[in-house]
């Protein structure tokens, strides 16, 4: 193996074996202690069927980016990914054995978190989001491909959790009614974000649909945000899809997969502190995107949870599994949030306008 990468970082002009890098669960990450450093990764095809699409949303929104940054007198460097060209000027290299691989700019001194150590890295975190989303508020969203189709279309997905449940190809469909219920009896919330996107009532923006904690580098030293990282699903799509998945995640009070779900609530303060540095960086955001602040969290989290009772009345065919009941624990953390979440709307909203009001004096 390390003949083989040794001859496809010749092509970035490299000539260092790389060391195994991270733990991303989708690409190959190596680090090259080089200097400067860089980052290798090889696109997992499986996942992204497309690379040269992902390839050019990356090259596309970076490109942008840069730009901005140099505007704004930032150091475009270590404030957005740098794709190192190959030899013949591509942005990846496509090896022999038909695999894909690309190089980045390593950003020293900053770290990516899994987990949640306290309320002020979601600030930070959000706002290294709202200003991703800010930056590039006016790029043409409707150019760049979609990497994983329907993604986070909620429409599709409520429609894929109806046809799991009517084929039942696992038999258990009739253990779980609760769950079941608890999906149908939401059914009106599906289509909201979706059709106002359709109907131009939400502005179509680039989304980055993973906007997990760790997917935000932070400054070791003043644990501030730097960079938004892992731009393969980068997309077409609402703000809304990336500000309530942060929080589906960065609002939970348990893992995912918590099976006691008296540990399971919806964390305020963390939704407070997010909301906090989102909006701070996100002076674009629309008054309708503005309303729709908490509901995305619930839509978000119903939409993850849906698709692990899809996937346990499937068979446990799609997510990754450690025992019979893992999706089915893991979808009910999630209703839980949602219950939750729904019980605490109306404070929710007041807090969202009270942030908003406070940024604008």
């Amino acid at each position: 193996m390390n003949n083989n990468l040794r001859e496809i970082l010749r092509h970035f002009e490299v000539d260092i074996i790389p060391s195994a890098y991270g733990n991303g669960h989708i690409n190959d990450t190596y680090l090259v202690h080089s200097s400067p450093e860089y980052i290798l990764q090889r696109i997992n095809k499986k996942v992204f069927t497309n690379p040269t699409a992902v390839m050019e949303n990356i090259l596309g929104v970076t490109q942008y980016l840069r730009k901005k940054i140099e505007e704004e007198g930032g150091d475009p460097d270590r404030e957005t990914l740098t794709l190192i060209s190959t030899v013949d000027g591509k942005p990846y290299y496509l090896h022999t054995d038909g695999e894909y691989y690309r190089m980045y700019k390593y950003i020293s001194n900053s770290k990516s978190y899994d987990l949640v150590e306290n309320p002020m890295q979601l600030y930070h975190a959000a706002k290294a989001f709202g200003k991703f989303q800010n930056m590039l508020s006016d790029y043409p969203a409707d150019t760049l491909h979609e990497t994983i189709v329907d993604f986070h279309n909620t429409k599709v997905r409520y429609d894929q959790f109806k046809s799991a449940l009517a084929n039942d190809k696992a038999g258990r469909a009739a253990s779980v009614q609760d769950e079941i219920k608890f999906v149908l009896d939401r059914e009106g919330d599906a289509g909201i974000v979706v059709d106002a996107i359709a109907a131009g009532k939400l502005p179509l923006r680039v989304t980055h649909n993973d906007t997990k904690l760790n997917n935000v580098l932070l400054d070791e030293v003043t644990g501030e945000g730097v960079c938004v990282i892992d731009l393969d699903t980068v997309m077409p799509g609402s703000l809304l899809y990336d500000y309530g998945d942060a929080l589906r995640f960065g609002g939970s009070s348990g893992a995912e997969d918590e099976k006691d779900l008296s540990k399971i609530y919806f964390k305020v303060e963390n939704f407070e502190h997010f909301t906090r540095g989102f909006l701070e960086a996100l002076p674009s955001i629309t008054e309708e995107e503005l309303a729709l602040l908490p509901f995305s969290i619930k839509l978000m989290t119903l939409e993850c949870g849906s698709r692990f009772l899809a996937d346990y009345l499937n068979g446990d065919v799609y997510f990754k599994t450690a025992y019979p009941e893992h999706n089915l624990d893991r979808c009910r953390t999630q209703f839980k949030l949602v219950a939750d979440i729904e019980e605490k709307m109306d404070s929710l909203n007041a807090i969202v306008k009270k942030i908003k009001d406070e940024i604008g004096k």
